[in-house]
């Protein structure tokens, strides 16, 4: 046996040739063991009452025996300036926990008497980090039933220059991976923002004509906003593509890949067999290239672990069991906040959008589509507008409050229309207030308008005849004719000629200069 490491069996060989009647010769002939070694092994025998030609015992008696005396092993010696460090277990792991080894190790010899190496110490360090050996057991899972799951990565492929732009950029991977039949598709793209991210599943479901029950995914901010192990904060734009496809989101924990090992252990495959040593003119003709080598490569290769042709079985097995496709295509949208201003609108891509006053003050959910542009309160939907460019407005006058939208609902097309309905010397008046195109005499229009709801047509037609009359057609006149009920006496007054109402209203173009002349020439 020389200098290597004892095992049990070696131990229990030792104590059942001697217990059998071997001489200490016989044994380190027999067995290659230095007769001091088996000196100490046979006085540990001897001690627990045991000699020679006794009656038989069986392995488990021997390997209870060991248990007894080595717990940790046959050889169980620590060194000495090992077993020096063991009064200082507590504290070198409190220190390992935030710095380095060789800090602890300064640290630790600077404050005691210690004389160990760091070598030394980098190996009970290791020892104390392999102190629960069952925090490395990895428990094996079996296959979920056919259908339910696939898993999703993204992994780094390498650098790719654009003969036509001569541009160095780095190419990512999406891979999915059907957990049964390890089928398998990519997709490859410069970008692993939230865009290609969303889209790269629904060109997979499109590839496998199925969606899976299940996408086990990784942590990556696209996908998953907030980690955690019991409640992940998911990306809402995932959010949407999970529930138009009718599939679950089930993020793996972070740094725990072995959550989704069987699309882990393809990406050095991928990268690989599909990626290395190949040449490419687009990124067009690298995702052509992938879908061939899914189908006639990766797909017609005997799987190591299934030892079976993943698309044979995804055909045959699993392909069935998917979900079918929606009937719709999904719809790339991404998510922001917005908050409404005074005016009842938001500021989204540089545009601007109006929303229900009631929301003002509040900060709404913003979906972006590439059309239409939908805010959103505690969820349900509160607006949908088309979707403008930057600098332009989005407007509806019904988000506003009645009274504020009146003056832009009530046009000088409505006033004339409702003016004429009421009586021709309603009509006369507004016809003369709107030659002249200012917000004044627009707001007295609707004015003398809005007094037919009070007083009636025919009271209001006769109050504009009468200031038309005594050549004052103002909304203070009319409304206090009406509120002195003068519209209902005789006029005593002949009426005069009817003035031009411009003059009146001294509209820009009723004023004239008239030369003055020098006294002096």
């Amino acid at each position: 046996m020389g200098r290597r490491a004892f095992t049990m069996h070696d131990l229990v060989e030792i104590w059942s040739h001697w217990y059998a009647g071997d001489s200490l010769r016989a044994l380190e002939r027999n067995l290659g063991v230095d007769r001091h070694t088996l000196r100490k092994y046979i006085a540990h025998a001897t001690a627990a009452g045991l000699s020679p030609g006794g009656p038989p015992r069986s392995r488990s008696d021997w390997v209870a025996l060991a248990r007894t005396g080595f717990p940790d092993g046959p050889l169980a010696r620590p060194q000495p300036a090992q077993a020096a460090l063991a009064p200082y277990r507590d504290r070198i792991a409190a220190g390992l926990a935030i710095n380095t080894v060789a800090t602890v190790w300064q640290r630790l010899v600077a404050d005691t008497a210690l004389t160990v190496s760091l070598r030394t110490f980098r190996r009970y360090c290791a020892g104390l980090a392999a102190a629960d050996p069952a925090a490395t057991v990895t428990l094996w899972r079996p296959d979920p039933p056919v259908g339910t799951e696939a898993q999703v990565d993204y992994g780094l492929m390498g650098r790719w220059t654009d003969p036509r732009t001569q541009q160095s950029q780095r190419i990512w991977a999406f891979s999915l991976v059907l957990t049964v039949s390890r089928h398998l598709f990519v997709n490859v793209g410069p970008s692993q923002a939230v865009g290609p991210w969303c889209a790269a599943p629904g060109a997979a479901f499109t590839f496998f004509d199925g969606v899976p029950h299940r996408i086990v995914l990784d942590n990556l901010k696209d996908g998953v906003l907030r980690p955690d192990l019991y409640d992940p904060q998911l990306n809402r734009t995932y959010a949407d593509l999970a529930a138009h496809y009718g599939f679950l989101i089930d993020p793996g924990r972070v740094a725990h890949p072995k959550d989704k090992a069987r699309v882990e252990r393809g990406m050095p495959y991928i990268r690989d067999s599909f990626w290395r040593g190949r040449h490419w003119t687009s990124v067009a003709q690298m995702n052509e290239a992938a879908l061939r080598w899914c189908r006639e490569v990766a797909g017609q290769r005997v799987h190591g672990t299934t030892h079976a042709r993943p698309l044979e079985v995804f055909t045959t097995t699993e392909q069935p069991a998917l979900h079918p496709l929606p009937t719709t295509p999904w719809v790339f949208g991404a998510w922001t906040t917005a908050r409404v201003g005074p005016d009842s609108r938001c500021h989204v891509a540089r545009a601007l959008y109006s929303v229900p006053w009631a929301h003002v003050g509040r900060r709404l959910d913003v979906r972006l589509g590439a059309d239409e542009v939908a805010f959103f309160w505690q969820e349900p939907c509160v607006k949908i507008h088309r979707r403008v460019a930057p600098g332009q407005v989005a407007l509806d006058l019904t988000d506003y409050p009645a009274v504020k939208r009146a003056y832009y609902e009530r046009t000088p097309a409505w006033c004339r229309t409702e003016a004429q309905a009421a009586g021709t010397h309603v009509l006369t008046v507004v016809d003369a207030l709107l030659a002249t195109p200012t917000t004044a005499h627009l707001r007295q229009a609707q004015g003398i308008v809005g007094l037919l709801a009070t007083y009636g047509a025919s009271r209001v037609d006769a109050a504009c005849q009468r200031a038309w009359t005594h050549d004052d057609p103002r909304l203070v006149t009319i409304r206090n004719i009406l509120a002195q009920a003068l519209d209902q006496h005789a006029d005593p007054l002949p009426a005069p000629t009817p003035p031009d109402p411009g003059a009146l209203l001294r509209g820009p173009d009723q004023f004239t200069t008239t030369p003055v002349t020098d006294p002096r020439s």
